[in-house]
Order: C-alpha cells, then sequence, then structure tokens
C-alpha cells in the first residue's frame, strides 16, 4: 500500500518552486539586460551614418598642435559602395572610399587581408591627450553626424607603435632629472641657483 503526502506538503513545496522562480526572474524584470545594448568596448567612440558604422574612433597625437593620426573603423553595411568624408576638429577633410559590405581599418598598417586600410593624417591636433575633440562623418548617402571622440598619447601600449609612426621615433619620457615635484618647487629652485 503506498502513502500519498498530505496535500499541504505538496502545497507548501509548489508555493516554495514559484517563490524560488519569481526571485531568479525578478533580477531581470527589473534590471535591463546590458549586452544587449550597444556600447563602444574600447578606448574610442562611434556613431552610424545610414548603413556606415563609424567604430572605435580615437585621435593619436603626441601633444596639442603636434600631428596625429586617426584610428578606428568604418563598416559599410549596405549593397552600395560609400564614400565617407572624415573631418578631425579644424584639419583638412579626408575622403574613404568604403565598399559595400565592407570593413575600412583606420590608422592600421598590419591588418588581415580582407580589410581595406588606410591612413586619416591630422596635421595638428586641436586638443591635448586626454581630451575630445570633434569627428564630422559625412557619407554620399546618409548624411552628416558629428561626435566627440578621445585623443590618446602613447602611454598606453595599442598606441605607442602608432604615436611612433607619427613622430618619427620613441616618444619622450620623463626622467627624474626632467620631472619636476610640484609640492617643493621653492626648494628646487633655490638649488638650481646655488
Amino acid at each position: 500500500m503506498t502513502r500519498l503526502r498530505p496535500r499541504s506538503v505538496r502545497t507548501a513545496a509548489a508555493g516554495l518552486v514559484a517563490a524560488a522562480a519569481l526571485t531568479v526572474a525578478g533580477c531581470s524584470a527589473t534590471n535591463p539586460i546590458t549586452t544587449t545594448w550597444d556600447y563602444a568596448a574600447s578606448d574610442g567612440a562611434g556613431s552610424a551614418v545610414g548603413e556606415v558604422r563609424v567604430l572605435n574612433m580615437v585621435v593619436v597625437s603626441a601633444a596639442e598642435g603636434a600631428p596625429g593620426v586617426l584610428t578606428g573603423a568604418l563598416a559599410n553595411g549596405s549593397s552600395d559602395d560609400e564614400d565617407v568624408t572624415l573631418t578631425v576638429g579644424d584639419a583638412e577633410p579626408v575622403r574613404v572610399q568604403v565598399g559595400a559590405r565592407q570593413t575600412v581599418l583606420l590608422g592600421v598598417s598590419d591588418a588581415p587581408p580582407r580589410y581595406t586600410t588606410q591612413d586619416v593624417p591630422v596635421a595638428a591636433v586641436d586638443t591635448r591627450p586626454g581630451g575630445l575633440t570633434q569627428l564630422k562623418v559625412t557619407t554620399s548617402s546618409g548624411g552628416t553626424v558629428e561626435f566627440a571622440i578621445p585623443v590618446l598619447d602613447g602611454a598606453q601600449p595599442q598606441y605607442e607603435a602608432l604615436l611612433e609612426s607619427i613622430t618619427g621615433g620613441p616618444t619622450a619620457t620623463p626622467t627624474d632629472d626632467a620631472t619636476r615635484d610640484a609640492s617643493e618647487p621653492q626648494q628646487q629652485e633655490q638649488e638650481q641657483g646655488e
């Protein structure tokens, strides 16, 4: 003879299972799922103009007023070629041809063969590294967008070689002799005057 569990035990177990399911599902009910959002998972900024996605745009330069280069990517999702004009700050515009369903990497010399590459030099960057400058992107079919992008120097290893290619050699690194401690300026001036 089998003995059935009392109804109250089954009801309590079902209630616990339902409460656990609601508790676990409640996290996604009150918090949006961030992995479904588009975001710039890099140092640069991005946007879109029509079918052209503008990805990971960064200007690399040693200093304000120094030459620089725009790095990032342009991805054309349409079945037509696009002419894209890029203007960094007050610099001269540069035209980039992006083929249909193609991606052009900017400021990259060692890209895989499936990518087209192009340099976008900036004669004199209008912002110091660590700041933001404006990038204006115009496409032949999608209009114009302007947004802020970061200006970086060679402090991060991934930009060091790119900065060296612009400046023609290793970037200057301050030494102890050349660096002045701001907390003791008078003492250092007195030592130098003696």
